[in-house]
């Protein structure tokens, strides 16, 4: 029985099987043989532990432990880039991780340009992406665009800093921004839900567009209220920590021991940990992936090849109606044969102009040659004339030449 759908087409269901519902495990083998690349950028001040948030998301210790360097009087002036590159492996399955870390945001006096070294990096990878794209032979193509930024933001339980905000703003339409509240075991479960409330409030006044996690039609009802509940989270207030210690009834689990009690990371009544842990690598690390590569990376190259003076022909993706095509290229070619007439009126005018043109020239030339001619008739009538009455008077036609006076010699 055939259903219609929304876009026109037809359902069909099949009367026995065919092979293609295999197309996943397919895809799934092939993607298990290749691998995945994943690139994160972390981004806050210093002292928010950013480093050991990513050991304790991998659950590996891909940051080396910290080490106390002697105070200088030379520091940085700028935002620093590291990046970490690193393979890990899980159950068969291979994952590039590339962590790019900013030491230095966020630190100076001046922090008004800090957001510039960062969005350059973005960009200076989408342009590398591009230029592989271009290449002649693209079977070896690096992936390293950042498909997730880690915003940190400071446990001040006030609000969102000028500092945060315009680097959000700077850079939401170039990344997937996720906005987390570091070391959120400094306030109490009330402040976090007001801090929270006050920075979406920030965030949704400023017009900033962090990551949201999409439903999809195929989605039941128990992962779409799952992820509601990983997105009601945002901003995640997380704590890191990739020590082992020991509680008081005798677990073994990673978390800070303070005096008053014990703060356990992966425990969901503690802190978010769990669920951006699950968002960003359980659930979700593929779409960030996709929209990274759909939308910012679309959206970059687009504007690229537009300032290159590159134009999209949309005729090329129209669907086409043989009739309407015909008539389309009838309509184009009586248009074609109207211009023709026309450049041919045009043409013919012009030359006849050119020749009228010609013509008064001329005229006027004969004209001047026929006045020039009648003048010098006339003078030579004038002439005739007066020779006549000279010589009817009995005068010389020419006045005879006076000898002048002067001394000479008598002749021997």
């Amino acid at each position: 029985m055939a259903q219609p759908l929304l876009n026109g087409s037809l359902r069909k269901k099949l009367q026995g099987y065919v092979g293609f519902a295999n197309l996943p495990n397919q895809v799934h083998r092939k993607s298990v043989k290749k691998g995945f690349n994943f690139t994160v950028m972390v981004v806050g001040e210093s002292g928010l532990g950013k480093s050991t948030l990513v050991n304790t998301l991998f659950n590996a210790p891909l940051y080396p432990s910290k080490e106390h360097v002697p105070l200088s009087d030379e520091s940085p002036k700028t935002v620093g880039i590291q990046v970490l590159s690193t393979d890990i492996e899980e159950n068969g399955v291979r994952l590039k991780l590339n962590v790019v870390d900013t030491p230095g945001f966020g630190d100076f006096i001046n922090n008004e340009d800090s957001w510039k070294p960062i969005l350059e990096t973005i960009e200076s990878r989408f342009d590398a992406y591009l230029e592989q794209e271009n290449r002649v032979n693209r079977s070896k193509i690096n992936d390293l665009r950042v498909n997730a930024c880690l915003y940190f933001i400071a446990p001040t339980g006030h609000s969102l800093k000028a500092l945060d905000i315009e680097f959000m703003k700077r850079l939401h339409k170039k990344v997937n921004l996720i906005p987390v509240i570091a070391k959120s075991d400094t306030m109490t479960h009330e402040e976090i839900a007001a801090f929270k409330e006050r920075i979406l409030l920030d965030i949704a006044h400023h017009d900033i567009k962090i990551y949201h996690a999409q439903h999809y039609d195929c989605d039941d009802i128990e992962t779409i209220n799952e992820t509601k509940d990983v997105m009601s989270k945002i901003p995640f207030a997380i704590v890191g920590s990739d020590k082992v210690i020991e509680t008081s009834d005798g677990r073994h689990v990673r978390g800070r021991r303070y005096p008053w009690g014990t703060i356990e990371v992966d425990n969901e009544d503690h802190c978010d940990f769990v669920k951006l842990r699950q968002m960003l690598i359980r659930t979700h690390m593929e779409e960030l992936r996709e929209f990274t590569n759909d939308i910012h990376y679309e959206n970059y190259r687009t504007e690229k090849l537009l300032a290159l003076g590159y134009q999209q022909d949309h005729t090329v993706f129209r669907e086409v109606d043989p009739l309407a095509k015909l008539e389309e290229e009838r309509a184009l070619h009586e248009a074609k044969l109207v211009k023709m007439e026309q450049d041919m009126k045009h043409v013919f005018q012009q030359k006849v102009q050119e020749k009228e043109a010609k013509l008064t020239q001329s005229e006027a030339e004969l004209y001047a040659k026929h006045k020039e001619m009648k003048d010098a008739l006339e003078k030579q009538r004038h002439d005739l004339e007066e020779k006549k009455r000279r010589i009817e008077q009995g005068r010389p036609t020419t006045p005879e030449k006076t000898k002048k006076k002067g001394f000479g010699f008598a002749g021997k």
